[in-house]
This record gives C-alpha cells, structure tokens and sequence, in this order.
C-alpha cells in the first residue's frame, strides 16, 4: 500500500462481488474511502466486512433516478464530494437471434446504458476538478461474438456516450475513461453461460492470445492506475484488457 489515493472518497456500482468488488479492494488498499453499492443488502454486508473500516454498503439500483438520487443525498451529506466513481454496476443474458426476449431487451438497457447514465449524470454535483469517472465496458462493444448481440450492443453504447460526454466535460477538470474487460473469472461469467460454462470458457480460453482469462484482481489494477494521479492525462479512451483477445 503506498497510500496514492488517501482520503478520496471513491463510489462503486455493483460493488459487493465480481469485478466491482476486487476494484473496492484495490482502490481501499491505496487508502481511498470506499462506498459500495448493490441490490442486495445481505451480499452489501459481507463485501464491506471483507474490505474493512473504510468502506460503507448503500443498497442502490442503477436503473432508478430516485435511488441513485437518494444514494448521492448521503454521499453529499456524510463525505460532501465524490472523488473517483466507478460505474461499473451491469450485466448480461447470452441468447441468439430467434430466442431473445423483450424482457432480456429491457434488463440489459435499463442496466447498462441507462444505469450508466443516470450513474454520471447524477454525480455530476458531487464531481470536482480532478474527479476520475471510470466506466466498466466490455470487449464486446467491439467483438460481440455469438448470443452476445444485445449485451454488445449496451457496451457499444456506453463507449459512444463517454466519446460525446468528455467533450461536454470539457473545462470542467473532471476526467472519463472507459475499462473494457475480456472475458473475467467471476461467478457471473459462469452464470452467463449457465449449464454449458465449461464449453464456454474453454472457448474463451482459446481465443485469447495470452491462453487464458482474465482474473478480477487484474481489471482492478488497470481501473486504479485510471483513478490515480498517474494517469492524470489520460482522458476519454476505451483501455482493453483482454490480454489480446480483441485483436485476433
């Protein structure tokens, strides 16, 4: 730890498992102030006992303009600011054309791009000059592959919005970048794949240049570097980490 962001008071969607919570771990290990959020109080509980006392659970659903707006009421009332936000609160259904639902259609928006913005949009009066804004993508935005259509397409959505939001930012101090995962080893990229996750992953394992997934611990350190003062002049880029696998 060598205390890079001490004191930043740092907001996480979809913070208690996954991807979201290694990120929580990573920017509360160099010393930031840490609010997680999620559906589900029970899971919020046991993420913040495992990141310890700097870290806070608010139970939030991204697609709600009155919870999110009720979220950022106690962020402004206990901590004033929000100094790093991370949206990372997602998800997706695998269904090929032919199969998929209207309910599958709606979920998927309503999280990824919907949640996405009203996560920003909302933030806005607690953001400041020298605010870091990081936004978990995918690869799919640019390689969907099969089943994947509709999650591709809220990804792709989500990079085209921060292309058009970094210069409605401009003058303001506040940065946004986007981190694009490959496929990760977390629970919900089994769950993605449901009763055939082993021929699943093993697909994923061999288009990747690297012969292997990604774990979460990795897509944690590049958001952090995102977060941090290093990166200072990195402003509105799609960072793949996918160890290669977008480039085949």
């Amino acid at each position: 730890m060598n205390q890079s962001l001490n004191k930043r008071i740092s907001v996480i969607t979809g913070g208690s498992s996954g991807i979201g919570l290694a990120i929580a771990k990573s920017l509360s290990d160099e010393g930031a102030e840490i609010v997680i959020t999620g559906r589900t109080e029970e899971t919020l509980k046991k993420a913040v006992i495992a990141l310890g006392e700097n870290a806070k659970g608010i139970v939030a659903d991204v697609s709600s303009k009155v919870s999110l707006d009720a979220l950022y009421e106690r962020i402004k009332a206990e901590f004033g600011r929000i100094d790093i936000l991370v949206a990372n609160a997602g998800g997706g259904v695998h269904a090929p054309l032919g199969e998929i639902t209207e309910k599958q259609i709606d979920d998927q928006f309503a999280t990824n791009v919907k949640g996405v913005v009203l996560t920003v949009q909302q933030a806005l009066p607690l953001l400041r000059k020298g605010s870091s804004v990081i936004i978990i993508g995918s690869t799919a935005s640019v390689d969907p592959g099969p089943n994947m259509s509709i999650y591709g397409a809220t990804k792709a959505a989500v990079r085209n919005m921060v292309r058009s939001w970094v210069a409605e930012l401009r003058g303001s101090g506040i940065r946004i970048n986007i981190v694009s995962p490959g496929p990760v080893n977390t629970e919900s990229l089994r769950a993605a794949f449901g009763e055939n996750a082993k021929e699943g992953l093993a697909f994923l394992t061999s288009k990747s240049p690297l012969g292997r997934i990604g774990e979460p611990e990795e897509i944690a350190a590049v958001a952090t570097f995102l977060a941090s003062d290093a990166s200072g002049y990195v402003n509105g880029i799609e960072l793949f980490a996918d160890g290669g696998a977008s480039q085949t």
